[in-house]
């Protein structure tokens, strides 16, 4: 009771979001009509998006016991609360005073990765450079799919270089709590480090991508806008965040049910053709673009492709869709995750 009166003193009724009784909350100032076919969904979206933020402040249940652990902050012998009343709170601190955790498990991930290989770190080229070459031969010469002006194989790759931190970050952190049995069941850290640290790691590769991604623009003689370059970090960021919440919630399905073991990489082959990384979205008709956008993958790729090699850009519409499905997905995810932490250590 305690905690649904704060939520609605709080959060949610500053936002106005879903109160106890199902109904909208107001300030008290009638919202203005909208005319436009959006406002529905957005009205739609707002409660959605509320009734997460409610599951991550407000507590499930009784909740587990409080809990008090000695830690250190500051260099300063303190005792951590870890009440079952606030655990994503707590979690959120956690995560921080690991930090340090967080990057050791990164550097290990990298080592175990190449760790008695002949080519090394030059795996993370040859995978994309060989699906490159499978769509030059059957996509380009076979099938004849146009490129926007522009060489299908440096069409081709500048879409693969999200795709290919998205699909292994897929692959990667799905098996990432079941594989680190050892500190889930014996040792103490917050769980969410270790999808975390799969994603992490990858951006190493992803950087190796990028460089020769550069290399073939250099050698095909095209040069990017320079305005069109500063889409780059908030398209990386958003493929980043689509990854930690698909690795998330398939981290913690995964501990649930050894299925997804198998689920993955078929996931990961249909939606490679589901995006449009062999071919330009331009062929999806122009009437299912926004519904095509959700699949945050395909503004994505289209976003690379348009700001590194100039072909057409998605729509400002076809950004909101993917972006705003990106962060659902996230809180979802996120919320999912931790309401099957506390069972992780009795199920695995």
């Amino acid at each position: 009771m305690r905690a649904e009166q704060r939520a609605r003193s709080g959060l949610g009724y500053f936002i106005g979001g879903v109160g106890g009784s199902g109904k909208p909350e107001t300030l008290g100032v009638e919202p203005a009509r909208r005319s436009d076919r959006w406002g529905s969904v957005a009205r739609g979206v707002r409660d959605i998006v509320m009734r997460l933020m409610r599951s991550f402040f407000a507590p499930s249940g009784d909740g587990p016991p409080a809990l008090e652990r000695p830690t250190r902050i500051d260099g300063k012998r303190r005792v951590l609360r870890l009440d079952g009343r606030d655990v994503w709170t707590t979690s959120l601190l956690e995560l921080w005073e690991h930090r340090e955790v967080l990057y050791f498990l990164v550097v290990r991930n990298l080592k175990i990765r190449y760790r008695q290989t002949v080519l090394g770190a030059a795996w993370a080229v040859v995978q994309p450079l060989a699906l490159m070459l499978v769509f030059v031969v059957f996509v380009e010469k076979v099938i004849k799919v146009p490129s926007q002006g522009v060489p299908y194989p440096l069409f081709a790759f500048s879409a693969l270089v999200p795709w290919m931190l998205f699909s292994q970050s897929l692959t990667n952190a799905s098996e990432s709590v079941v594989r680190d049995i050892n500190l889930v069941s014996k040792v103490y850290v917050p769980r969410l480090l270790l999808p975390l640290a799969a994603v992490g790691a990858l951006l190493v590769d992803f950087a190796i991508t990028f460089g020769v991604l550069l290399a073939m623009m250099a050698w095909y003689r095209e040069a990017p806008q320079l305005g069109a370059l500063l889409w780059i970090p908030l398209l990386t960021m958003l493929v980043l965040l689509l990854s930690v919440a698909f690795g998330v919630l398939l981290s913690a399905l995964m501990v649930m049910y050894r299925d997804i073991r198998s689920l993955v990489p078929l996931l990961v082959q249909v939606w490679l053709f589901a995006s449009p990384v062999a071919y330009p979205s331009s062929l999806v008709p122009e009437q299912w673009r926004v519904v095509y956008a959700l699949n945050p993958m395909a503004t994505i790729v289209e976003g690379f492709r348009a700001a590194l090699v100039d072909t057409p850009a998605p729509s400002s519409d076809m950004v909101a869709v993917s972006a705003g499905a990106t962060l659902l997905l996230l809180l979802a995810a996120l919320a999912y995750f931790r309401r099957s932490d506390r069972v992780f250590a009795d199920v695995i």
